[in-house]
């Protein structure tokens, strides 16, 4: 049986990690939640992303400083972060952020990341279904997901995973060039999927 840790409230995570799958190309991947002392890998994977990858960052993970905010919220309970490996490289990351205390704390956010090399292999999906599992266990009744419209890859990949768009901001976030650009909201009901889950 997997051991359970204590979530924000009164709500337990399965841990079942590391865990490994296998993706549709046939490579194995594993799983297992990201600490503080990954800020080097970390560090290192977002330096080799392509400069318009950056440009889409919700936050500047560049920044020394963001990573170790990221490692506190971490410790706190407010996010949760699965690190993605294959063949001892890092090639990817989700992340589950939510304030427990503040009146959306039965809403979730989730962020994925994958270095360009191992995208197009379901990793995404993979990775984005385990944060179905954390956030369901975590009493999360609605998963939200932020992206512009310039990334229509990853707005696909979410529809795909049965989001659907809740609004378009225009002019709503300002890139790291300084451009202004709308703000795509997307959310996934949990309770509808509740059945997929348990299945």
């Amino acid at each position: 049986m997997a051991k359970r840790r204590k979530g924000p409230g009164s709500h337990s995570t399965p841990e079942p990690y590391p865990k490994e799958l296998k993706l549709r190309n046939g490579r194995r991947v594993n799983l297992r939640p990201m600490t503080g002392d990954d800020k080097p890998a970390i560090l290192a994977f977002v330096q080799s992303l392509p400069p318009d990858d950056l440009m889409f960052l919700r936050t500047d993970i560049t920044d020394s400083a963001v990573i170790d905010n990221w490692v506190s919220n971490l410790a706190k309970g407010e996010t949760v972060t699965l690190i993605a490996e294959i063949e001892g490289m890092l090639a990817g990351y989700a992340s589950l952020h939510h304030d427990p205390a503040r009146w959306t704390r039965r809403v979730g956010e989730i962020r994925v990341l994958l270095s360009p090399p191992y995208r197009g292999a379901g990793l995404g999906r993979c990775l984005a279904e385990e944060m179905f599992h954390i956030g369901h266990e975590r009493g999360i009744r609605k998963m939200a997901a932020m992206m512009t419209p310039d990334q229509p890859s990853a707005r696909a990949a979410f529809e795909r995973l049965g989001f659907q768009v809740e609004a378009l901001l225009q002019d709503w976030v300002v890139d790291r060039n300084g451009r202004t650009r709308d703000l795509l909201i997307m959310s996934h009901d949990l309770d509808a999927a509740r059945d997929r889950l348990s299945a």
